[in-house]
């Protein structure tokens, strides 16, 4: 996905994401900007969270819509496929 393309979505996320996880501020949504590794580390601080729920939260907040999908370097699994490219 084109950074263009992230920063056009994160604006649309930035309410969704402020919605979900109260305690983060309009200056750690500037510096999230999309960004999943962000935003996990926000949620820790600001939160008081482990790292791995964090990660739970997220994850499960990602599944809730196909919209609230972040930039992420991890690849994404199509549900019913395994495996590697044929």
């Amino acid at each position: 996905m084109n950074q263009d393309r992230i920063q056009g979505r994160w604006k649309q996320l930035k309410g969704k994401v402020k919605e979900q996880w109260g305690k983060l501020t309009d200056d750690d949504l500037d510096v999230i900007a999309g960004r999943r590794d962000q935003l996990l580390g926000r949620i820790q601080q600001r939160h008081g969270l482990a790292k791995d729920e964090a990660d739970r939260q997220v994850t499960d907040w990602e599944r809730t819509s196909p919209d609230h999908r972040l930039d992420d370097d991890r690849p994404q699994v199509r549900p019913g496929r395994q495996g590697g490219p044929r």
